[in-house]
Protein backbone atom coordinates (compact mmCIF):
# COMPACT_ATOMS: atom_id res chain seq x y z
CA UNK A 1 0.00 0.00 0.00
CA UNK A 2 1.33 3.40 -0.97
CA UNK A 3 1.60 5.97 1.81
CA UNK A 4 0.09 9.20 0.55
CA UNK A 5 1.34 11.36 3.41
CA UNK A 6 4.35 10.80 5.62
CA UNK A 7 2.71 12.09 8.80
CA UNK A 8 -0.73 11.86 10.32
CA UNK A 9 -2.16 15.23 11.27
CA UNK A 10 -4.07 15.27 14.52
CA UNK A 11 -5.76 18.66 14.38
CA UNK A 12 -9.55 18.65 14.36
CA UNK A 13 -9.66 20.53 11.07
CA UNK A 14 -7.43 17.95 9.40
CA UNK A 15 -9.47 15.13 10.92
CA UNK A 16 -12.68 16.63 9.61
CA UNK A 17 -11.39 17.07 6.07
CA UNK A 18 -9.04 14.08 6.15
CA UNK A 19 -11.16 11.62 4.10
CA UNK A 20 -11.75 14.20 1.37
CA UNK A 21 -8.03 15.01 1.09
CA UNK A 22 -7.23 11.30 1.16
CA UNK A 23 -9.72 10.45 -1.59
CA UNK A 24 -8.36 13.24 -3.79
CA UNK A 25 -4.80 12.00 -3.26
CA UNK A 26 -5.83 8.41 -4.07
CA UNK A 27 -7.71 9.59 -7.15
CA UNK A 28 -4.64 11.42 -8.46
CA UNK A 29 -2.29 8.46 -7.82
CA UNK A 30 -3.55 5.52 -9.95
CA UNK A 31 -1.61 2.81 -8.08
CA UNK A 32 -2.24 4.03 -4.54
CA UNK A 33 -4.70 3.01 -1.84
CA UNK A 34 -6.15 4.77 1.16
CA UNK A 35 -4.19 4.46 4.38
CA UNK A 36 -7.33 3.53 6.30
CA UNK A 37 -10.85 2.22 5.78
CA UNK A 38 -13.69 4.72 5.43
CA UNK A 39 -15.13 3.81 8.85
CA UNK A 40 -11.79 4.84 10.39
CA UNK A 41 -11.92 8.22 8.62
CA UNK A 42 -15.56 8.87 9.59
CA UNK A 43 -14.83 7.97 13.20
CA UNK A 44 -12.05 10.56 13.11
CA UNK A 45 -14.57 13.08 11.76
CA UNK A 46 -16.92 12.40 14.68
CA UNK A 47 -14.01 12.94 17.07
CA UNK A 48 -13.18 16.19 15.28
CA UNK A 49 -16.78 17.33 15.77
CA UNK A 50 -16.34 16.62 19.48
CA UNK A 51 -19.20 14.17 19.89
CA UNK A 52 -17.86 10.63 19.77
CA UNK A 53 -18.54 9.16 23.21
CA UNK A 54 -16.12 6.27 23.56
CA UNK A 55 -14.08 5.67 26.73
CA UNK A 56 -11.07 7.54 25.37
CA UNK A 57 -13.02 10.70 24.52
CA UNK A 58 -14.94 10.66 27.81
CA UNK A 59 -11.64 10.99 29.68
CA UNK A 60 -10.97 14.39 28.08
CA UNK A 61 -12.52 17.18 30.24
CA UNK A 62 -12.67 19.71 27.40
CA UNK A 63 -14.51 17.25 25.14
CA UNK A 64 -16.95 16.31 27.90
CA UNK A 65 -17.69 19.99 28.58
CA UNK A 66 -18.33 20.54 24.85
CA UNK A 67 -20.68 17.55 24.77
CA UNK A 68 -22.67 18.81 27.76
CA UNK A 69 -22.97 22.22 26.09
CA UNK A 70 -24.33 20.59 22.93
CA UNK A 71 -26.76 18.43 24.90
CA UNK A 72 -28.11 21.54 26.64
CA UNK A 73 -28.52 23.20 23.24
CA UNK A 74 -30.33 20.15 21.88
CA UNK A 75 -32.58 19.83 24.94
CA UNK A 76 -33.48 23.53 24.74
CA UNK A 77 -34.31 23.20 21.04
CA UNK A 78 -36.43 20.13 21.72
CA UNK A 79 -38.35 21.89 24.49
CA UNK A 80 -39.06 24.94 22.31
CA UNK A 81 -40.25 22.68 19.46
CA UNK A 82 -42.67 20.85 21.76
CA UNK A 83 -43.82 24.15 23.26
CA UNK A 84 -44.52 25.46 19.76
CA UNK A 85 -46.79 22.53 18.89
CA UNK A 86 -49.57 24.13 20.95
CA UNK A 87 -49.78 27.03 18.51
CA UNK A 88 -50.05 24.65 15.54
CA UNK A 89 -52.98 22.61 16.80
CA UNK A 90 -55.81 23.03 14.31
CA UNK A 91 -53.49 23.89 11.40
CA UNK A 92 -52.61 20.67 9.56
CA UNK A 93 -49.74 22.16 7.57
CA UNK A 94 -47.96 23.81 10.50
CA UNK A 95 -48.63 20.86 12.80
CA UNK A 96 -47.14 18.50 10.23
CA UNK A 97 -44.09 20.75 9.89
CA UNK A 98 -43.58 20.71 13.66
CA UNK A 99 -43.95 16.93 13.82
CA UNK A 100 -41.44 16.40 11.01
CA UNK A 101 -38.72 18.31 12.83
CA UNK A 102 -39.60 16.85 16.23
CA UNK A 103 -39.26 13.36 14.74
CA UNK A 104 -35.93 14.31 13.16
CA UNK A 105 -34.66 15.73 16.46
CA UNK A 106 -35.73 12.56 18.26
CA UNK A 107 -33.79 10.55 15.69
CA UNK A 108 -30.66 12.62 16.39
CA UNK A 109 -31.16 12.09 20.13
CA UNK A 110 -31.45 8.35 19.61
CA UNK A 111 -28.26 8.30 17.54
CA UNK A 112 -26.47 10.15 20.36
CA UNK A 113 -27.75 7.61 22.90
CA UNK A 114 -26.72 4.75 20.62
CA UNK A 115 -23.13 6.00 20.35
CA UNK A 116 -22.97 6.73 24.07
CA UNK A 117 -23.89 3.10 24.73
CA UNK A 118 -22.01 1.29 21.96
CA UNK A 119 -19.08 3.52 20.91
CA UNK A 120 -16.48 1.17 22.42
CA UNK A 121 -17.99 -1.85 20.65
CA UNK A 122 -18.13 0.09 17.38
CA UNK A 123 -14.44 0.89 17.94
CA UNK A 124 -13.65 -2.82 18.26
CA UNK A 125 -15.44 -3.58 14.97
CA UNK A 126 -13.71 -0.74 13.12
CA UNK A 127 -10.32 -1.84 14.46
CA UNK A 128 -10.99 -5.43 13.35
CA UNK A 129 -11.98 -4.24 9.86
CA UNK A 130 -8.92 -2.00 9.76
CA UNK A 131 -6.73 -5.03 10.48
CA UNK A 132 -8.45 -7.00 7.71
CA UNK A 133 -7.94 -4.10 5.30
CA UNK A 134 -4.18 -4.14 5.92
CA UNK A 135 -3.77 -7.86 5.42
CA UNK A 136 -1.35 -8.46 2.56
CA UNK A 137 -2.60 -10.69 -0.25
CA UNK A 138 0.07 -12.55 -2.18
CA UNK A 139 -0.14 -14.43 -5.43
CA UNK A 140 -1.98 -13.92 -8.73
CA UNK A 141 -4.94 -12.08 -7.16
CA UNK A 142 -2.97 -9.44 -5.25
CA UNK A 143 -3.21 -6.75 -7.91
CA UNK A 144 -6.95 -7.25 -8.37
CA UNK A 145 -7.44 -7.02 -4.60
CA UNK A 146 -5.60 -3.69 -4.42
CA UNK A 147 -7.58 -2.33 -7.38
CA UNK A 148 -10.84 -3.46 -5.75
CA UNK A 149 -9.98 -1.73 -2.46
CA UNK A 150 -9.06 1.45 -4.30
CA UNK A 151 -12.23 1.42 -6.42
CA UNK A 152 -14.48 0.76 -3.41
CA UNK A 153 -12.89 3.62 -1.48
CA UNK A 154 -13.29 6.10 -4.33
CA UNK A 155 -16.88 5.06 -5.11
CA UNK A 156 -17.97 5.40 -1.50
CA UNK A 157 -16.24 8.76 -1.13
CA UNK A 158 -17.98 9.97 -4.30
CA UNK A 159 -21.29 9.08 -2.64
CA UNK A 160 -20.22 10.83 0.56
CA UNK A 161 -19.35 14.02 -1.34
CA UNK A 162 -22.68 13.90 -3.18
CA UNK A 163 -24.63 13.27 0.01
CA UNK A 164 -22.91 16.07 1.93
CA UNK A 165 -23.44 18.49 -0.94
CA UNK A 166 -27.17 17.76 -0.83
CA UNK A 167 -27.16 17.99 2.96
CA UNK A 168 -25.42 21.38 3.02
CA UNK A 169 -27.82 22.71 0.38
CA UNK A 170 -30.76 21.52 2.49
CA UNK A 171 -29.32 23.19 5.60
CA UNK A 172 -28.84 26.48 3.74
CA UNK A 173 -32.37 26.17 2.36
CA UNK A 174 -33.78 25.59 5.83
CA UNK A 175 -31.82 28.41 7.43
CA UNK A 176 -33.00 30.83 4.74
CA UNK A 177 -36.73 29.93 4.94
CA UNK A 178 -37.64 33.04 7.01
CA UNK A 179 -36.45 35.19 4.10
CA UNK A 180 -38.64 33.59 1.41
CA UNK A 181 -41.62 32.12 3.30
CA UNK A 182 -43.73 34.92 4.78
CA UNK A 183 -45.40 32.72 7.39
CA UNK A 184 -42.06 31.76 8.99
CA UNK A 185 -40.07 34.02 11.28
CA UNK A 186 -37.53 31.32 12.21
CA UNK A 187 -36.08 28.26 10.45
CA UNK A 188 -38.14 26.07 12.81
CA UNK A 189 -41.47 26.91 14.37
CA UNK A 190 -40.91 27.21 18.11
CA UNK A 191 -42.41 29.03 21.06
CA UNK A 192 -40.63 30.61 24.01
CA UNK A 193 -41.94 32.09 27.27
CA UNK A 194 -42.73 35.80 27.20
CA UNK A 195 -42.94 35.65 23.37
CA UNK A 196 -39.16 35.85 23.10
CA UNK A 197 -39.37 34.40 19.58
CA UNK A 198 -41.50 37.31 18.32
CA UNK A 199 -39.28 39.74 16.34
CA UNK A 200 -41.68 42.65 16.84
CA UNK A 201 -41.60 42.37 20.65
CA UNK A 202 -38.09 41.06 21.29
CA UNK A 203 -35.86 41.63 18.23
CA UNK A 204 -32.61 40.86 20.07
CA UNK A 205 -33.95 37.62 21.57
CA UNK A 206 -35.37 36.66 18.17
CA UNK A 207 -31.97 37.18 16.55
CA UNK A 208 -30.25 35.06 19.21
CA UNK A 209 -32.82 32.27 18.70
CA UNK A 210 -32.32 32.47 14.93
CA UNK A 211 -28.53 32.15 15.28
CA UNK A 212 -28.93 29.29 17.77
CA UNK A 213 -31.30 27.40 15.47
CA UNK A 214 -29.03 27.94 12.47
CA UNK A 215 -25.88 26.75 14.23
CA UNK A 216 -27.70 23.80 15.83
CA UNK A 217 -29.13 22.52 12.56
CA UNK A 218 -25.77 22.99 10.84
CA UNK A 219 -23.84 21.10 13.52
CA UNK A 220 -26.27 18.27 14.26
CA UNK A 221 -27.18 17.55 10.63
CA UNK A 222 -23.49 17.33 9.70
CA UNK A 223 -22.87 15.16 12.77
CA UNK A 224 -25.79 12.91 11.83
CA UNK A 225 -24.53 12.64 8.25
CA UNK A 226 -21.07 11.57 9.43
CA UNK A 227 -22.55 9.08 11.92
CA UNK A 228 -24.71 7.54 9.19
CA UNK A 229 -21.72 7.31 6.86
CA UNK A 230 -19.77 5.51 9.57
CA UNK A 231 -22.57 2.98 10.09
CA UNK A 232 -23.02 2.27 6.38
CA UNK A 233 -19.27 2.11 5.75
CA UNK A 234 -18.87 -0.64 8.36
CA UNK A 235 -21.14 -2.91 6.32
CA UNK A 236 -19.50 -1.70 3.12
CA UNK A 237 -16.12 -2.80 4.50
CA UNK A 238 -17.62 -6.22 5.22
CA UNK A 239 -18.80 -6.27 1.59
CA UNK A 240 -15.29 -5.39 0.44
CA UNK A 241 -13.85 -8.16 2.62
CA UNK A 242 -16.23 -10.64 0.96
CA UNK A 243 -15.12 -9.40 -2.46
CA UNK A 244 -11.46 -9.89 -1.49
CA UNK A 245 -12.29 -13.41 -0.29
CA UNK A 246 -13.96 -14.20 -3.63
CA UNK A 247 -10.91 -12.95 -5.54
CA UNK A 248 -8.59 -15.08 -3.43
CA UNK A 249 -10.78 -18.15 -3.90
CA UNK A 250 -10.89 -17.76 -7.67
CA UNK A 251 -7.09 -17.59 -7.74
CA UNK A 252 -6.55 -20.39 -5.22
CA UNK A 253 -5.59 -23.11 -7.70
CA UNK A 254 -3.22 -20.76 -9.54
CA UNK A 255 -1.55 -19.93 -6.24
CA UNK A 256 -1.12 -23.52 -5.03
CA UNK A 257 -0.30 -25.17 -8.40
CA UNK A 258 -1.23 -28.66 -7.16
CA UNK A 259 0.64 -28.36 -3.83
CA UNK A 260 -1.75 -30.15 -1.41
CA UNK A 261 -0.13 -28.83 1.78
CA UNK A 262 -0.31 -25.26 0.54
CA UNK A 263 -3.88 -25.81 -0.69
CA UNK A 264 -4.90 -27.11 2.73
CA UNK A 265 -3.27 -24.17 4.55
CA UNK A 266 -4.76 -21.54 2.25
CA UNK A 267 -8.20 -23.15 2.32
CA UNK A 268 -8.19 -23.24 6.13
CA UNK A 269 -7.11 -19.59 6.19
CA UNK A 270 -9.95 -18.59 3.86
CA UNK A 271 -12.50 -20.61 5.86
CA UNK A 272 -11.36 -18.79 9.01
CA UNK A 273 -11.50 -15.48 7.13
CA UNK A 274 -15.09 -16.20 6.11
CA UNK A 275 -15.92 -17.20 9.69
CA UNK A 276 -14.49 -13.91 10.94
CA UNK A 277 -16.71 -11.98 8.50
CA UNK A 278 -19.76 -13.96 9.70
CA UNK A 279 -18.96 -13.23 13.35
CA UNK A 280 -18.41 -9.53 12.63
CA UNK A 281 -21.74 -9.42 10.77
CA UNK A 282 -23.58 -11.00 13.70
CA UNK A 283 -21.87 -8.58 16.07
CA UNK A 284 -22.80 -5.59 13.89
CA UNK A 285 -26.43 -6.68 13.64
CA UNK A 286 -26.56 -7.11 17.42
CA UNK A 287 -25.02 -3.69 18.12
CA UNK A 288 -27.05 -1.84 15.48
CA UNK A 289 -30.32 -3.69 16.18
CA UNK A 290 -31.97 -0.87 18.12
CA UNK A 291 -30.57 1.76 15.76
CA UNK A 292 -31.94 -0.11 12.73
CA UNK A 293 -35.41 -0.45 14.29
CA UNK A 294 -35.56 3.25 15.12
CA UNK A 295 -34.23 4.11 11.67
CA UNK A 296 -36.95 2.11 9.90
CA UNK A 297 -39.69 3.62 12.06
CA UNK A 298 -38.39 7.18 11.64
CA UNK A 299 -38.02 6.83 7.87
CA UNK A 300 -41.49 5.32 7.59
CA UNK A 301 -43.02 8.16 9.62
CA UNK A 302 -41.14 10.92 7.80
CA UNK A 303 -41.97 9.64 4.31
CA UNK A 304 -45.67 9.15 5.15
CA UNK A 305 -45.97 12.50 6.92
CA UNK A 306 -44.07 14.43 4.24
CA UNK A 307 -46.20 12.96 1.47
CA UNK A 308 -49.35 13.87 3.34
CA UNK A 309 -48.14 17.42 3.99
CA UNK A 310 -47.26 17.89 0.31
CA UNK A 311 -50.91 17.20 -0.48
CA UNK A 312 -52.18 19.32 2.41
CA UNK A 313 -50.01 22.29 1.36
CA UNK A 314 -50.70 22.05 -2.38
CA UNK A 315 -52.16 25.58 -2.33
CA UNK A 316 -48.87 26.91 -0.98
CA UNK A 317 -46.13 25.82 -3.44
CA UNK A 318 -43.26 27.06 -1.27
CA UNK A 319 -44.31 24.99 1.75
CA UNK A 320 -45.09 21.99 -0.48
CA UNK A 321 -41.61 22.25 -2.01
CA UNK A 322 -40.06 22.26 1.47
CA UNK A 323 -41.86 19.03 2.37
CA UNK A 324 -40.94 17.53 -1.00
CA UNK A 325 -37.25 18.15 -0.28
CA UNK A 326 -37.60 16.52 3.15
CA UNK A 327 -39.37 13.52 1.62
CA UNK A 328 -36.70 13.09 -1.08
CA UNK A 329 -33.89 13.30 1.48
CA UNK A 330 -35.62 10.70 3.67
CA UNK A 331 -36.07 8.39 0.68
CA UNK A 332 -32.44 8.97 -0.26
CA UNK A 333 -31.34 8.06 3.27
CA UNK A 334 -33.44 4.88 3.26
CA UNK A 335 -32.32 3.86 -0.23
CA UNK A 336 -28.70 4.53 0.81
CA UNK A 337 -28.90 1.91 3.55
CA UNK A 338 -31.05 -0.46 1.48
CA UNK A 339 -28.67 -0.45 -1.49
CA UNK A 340 -25.64 -1.22 0.65
CA UNK A 341 -27.58 -3.91 2.48
CA UNK A 342 -28.48 -5.40 -0.91
CA UNK A 343 -24.84 -5.27 -2.05
CA UNK A 344 -23.74 -6.96 1.17
CA UNK A 345 -26.19 -9.85 0.76
CA UNK A 346 -25.42 -10.30 -2.95
CA UNK A 347 -21.67 -10.35 -2.34
CA UNK A 348 -22.08 -12.96 0.40
CA UNK A 349 -23.88 -15.20 -2.11
CA UNK A 350 -20.93 -14.92 -4.48
CA UNK A 351 -18.67 -16.63 -1.94
CA UNK A 352 -20.36 -20.02 -2.49
CA UNK A 353 -19.92 -19.63 -6.26
CA UNK A 354 -16.27 -18.66 -5.82
CA UNK A 355 -15.64 -21.72 -3.61
CA UNK A 356 -17.27 -23.94 -6.22
CA UNK A 357 -15.04 -22.43 -8.93
CA UNK A 358 -11.97 -23.01 -6.74
CA UNK A 359 -12.85 -26.66 -6.16
CA UNK A 360 -11.01 -29.17 -8.33
CA UNK A 361 -12.02 -32.82 -7.67
CA UNK A 362 -8.73 -34.00 -9.16
CA UNK A 363 -6.58 -32.10 -6.67
CA UNK A 364 -6.31 -32.75 -2.94
CA UNK A 365 -7.17 -35.43 -0.42
CA UNK A 366 -10.61 -36.40 0.91
CA UNK A 367 -10.05 -34.08 3.86
CA UNK A 368 -9.56 -31.13 1.51
CA UNK A 369 -12.66 -32.12 -0.47
CA UNK A 370 -14.70 -32.22 2.75
CA UNK A 371 -13.42 -28.74 3.61
CA UNK A 372 -14.58 -27.49 0.22
CA UNK A 373 -18.02 -29.07 0.73
CA UNK A 374 -18.32 -27.51 4.18
CA UNK A 375 -17.26 -24.11 2.82
CA UNK A 376 -19.79 -24.26 -0.04
CA UNK A 377 -22.60 -25.33 2.29
CA UNK A 378 -21.92 -22.54 4.81
CA UNK A 379 -21.52 -19.85 2.14
CA UNK A 380 -24.93 -20.64 0.63
CA UNK A 381 -26.65 -18.84 3.51
CA UNK A 382 -26.56 -15.14 2.60
CA UNK A 383 -25.44 -12.57 5.14
CA UNK A 384 -27.89 -9.74 5.80
CA UNK A 385 -28.03 -6.31 7.39
CA UNK A 386 -31.07 -6.71 9.61
CA UNK A 387 -32.85 -5.71 12.80
CA UNK A 388 -35.03 -8.42 14.29
CA UNK A 389 -38.01 -8.68 14.05
CA UNK A 390 -37.96 -6.37 11.00
CA UNK A 391 -36.94 -7.61 7.54
CA UNK A 392 -33.38 -7.02 6.26
CA UNK A 393 -32.26 -3.79 4.62
CA UNK A 394 -32.44 -4.43 0.87
CA UNK A 395 -34.13 -2.94 -2.17
CA UNK A 396 -36.98 -5.46 -2.12
CA UNK A 397 -38.01 -4.50 1.40
CA UNK A 398 -37.40 -0.85 0.51
CA UNK A 399 -40.14 -1.13 -2.11
CA UNK A 400 -42.44 -2.77 0.45
CA UNK A 401 -41.95 0.21 2.78
CA UNK A 402 -42.81 2.59 -0.05
CA UNK A 403 -45.99 0.61 -0.78
CA UNK A 404 -47.02 0.83 2.87
CA UNK A 405 -46.36 4.58 2.85
CA UNK A 406 -48.51 4.92 -0.25
CA UNK A 407 -51.35 2.95 1.38
CA UNK A 408 -51.28 5.18 4.45
CA UNK A 409 -51.09 8.26 2.23
CA UNK A 410 -54.22 7.16 0.38
CA UNK A 411 -56.14 6.81 3.65
CA UNK A 412 -54.92 10.20 4.91
CA UNK A 413 -55.69 11.89 1.60
CA UNK A 414 -59.25 10.56 1.66
CA UNK A 415 -59.60 11.82 5.23
CA UNK A 416 -58.29 15.23 4.19
CA UNK A 417 -60.84 15.49 1.39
Amino acid sequence: MTELRSERKNGNWDRLWGPFFESWAVFKAPHSNSRHIIAYWTRDQLKALGFYTNSEERRLPRVVAWQYFLLIQLATSMASLFYGVRESVGDIVNLGRDLVFIITTLFICFRLVFLAQYADEVDAIIDALEDIYHWSVKGPGSREVQETKRLHFLLFMALVVTWFTILILFILLKISTPFWIESQILPFHVAWPFQLHDPTKHPVAHFIIYVAQSTNVLYFMIWLGVAENMGVSIFFELTSALRVLCIELRNLQKLCLGDEDMLSRELCRMINFHQQIILLTERCNHIFNGAFIMQMLINFLLVSLSLFEVLAAKKDPQVAAEYMVIMLMTLGHLSFWSKFGDMFSEESKQVALAVYEAYDPNVGSKSIHRQFCFFIQRAQKPLVMSAAPFPPFNLENYMLILKQCYSILTVLANTLE
